[in-house]
């Protein structure tokens, strides 16, 4: 699926598009799920294992923003993430032996979609070494208006940035305080089907979709198999097995010295990253979260 000068970009850069992934078959499959999953809502009045939802979300008018590890929801999405094309990617990125490290599916609907601040995913779960990816499986075409995925070149090579608030972990770097220039980053767009594929240590974030347009967007977080999470060492032997993807697991970690910062003491508002960052002082993209004016919008 990619040739070596693509490989090349992604290990310059921190990020790689590469089309045609999935097909549009496959695509809607995806999307049917989505939508019953979406329609499930309906009643809910607060967030809870399976979603995330819109500060407009009403249980009379359900409006998710995220499902939460949707491999564990439906089949289908677990399916998917052994795709062979998919993995001849990832293979030529990170090795043979893969291991599903997470995953969730972003629904930034059309017109007040929810921004996410700069961030790096190294800052929510560092590893014993950063093999370690995301993949953004296109379930909508991903263009410049609706909010796409933004990632600063290169920022993978660089420090693990403070994402704290006053001591506590935010899930966000202060955009005052960083020394990226966030007018550099690379604005990530393809067609549904496409995937993106961005290095764990790189600097990403997105804006809120006031486009007429849905962004949604699913995520695989996925590591080489010699990865192990430095928080989740208490996990059961079976669980870790469940989660390989292609190859083998391994009883040895591979080490590596990488900038780290743990993500403790834990976030004040708990939960998804959205609800990480409401801690933040000072945000970079603007959010309109009035019910009534994005009530207009999405009408």
């Amino acid at each position: 699926m990619i040739d070596d000068q693509e490989v090349s970009f992604y290990n310059d850069n921190g990020y790689l598009v590469v089309d045609e992934i999935y097909s549009a078959e496959e695509v809607a499959k995806m999307r049917a799920v989505v939508d019953e999953l979406v329609d499930k809502a309906s009643g809910l009045t607060d967030h809870d294992s399976v979603y995330d939802l819109e500060p407009s979300h009403t249980a009379e008018r359900p409006r998710v923003r995220r499902i939460k590890e949707m491999y564990n929801v439906h089949p289908l999405f677990r399916e998917m993430a052994e795709h062979p094309k998919l993995i001849s990617v990832m293979t030529k990125l990170l090795g043979p032996n893969l291991i599903l490290h997470g995953g969730k599916i972003n629904i930034k609907a059309a017109s007040y979609g929810s921004p996410v601040e700069w961030h790096q995913d190294w800052a929510f779960y560092p590893h014993t070494n950063d093999d370690v990816l995301a993949v953004g499986v296109m379930l909508d075409d991903m263009t410049e208006e609706n909010g796409p995925l933004l990632i600063a070149p290169g920022s993978h090579k660089g420090p693990t940035f403070d994402h704290h608030v006053d001591g506590v972990f935010a899930g966000a770097v202060d955009p005052e305080g960083c020394p990226i220039d966030f007018s550099k980053a690379g604005r990530v767009t393809g067609k549904a089907g496409a995937c993106s594929f961005h290095h764990v240590r790189a600097m990403h974030g997105s804006e809120q979709n006031r486009s007429g347009k849905d962004r949604m967007l699913m995520l695989y977080q996925v590591a080489a198999a010699d990865a192990w999470d430095l928080r989740r060492f208490n996990e059961t032997w079976e669980e870790r097995e469940s989660r390989v993807i292609a190859g083998t697991s391994t009883l040895e970690p591979r080490l590596v010295q990488t900038p780290i910062r743990l993500p403790y003491p834990p976030a004040r508002h708990e939960g998804s990253i959205y609800e990480n960052q409401r801690a933040m002082k000072r945000r970079f993209f603007d959010f309109d979260t009035n019910p009534e004016k994005v009530a207009e919008f999405a009408d």
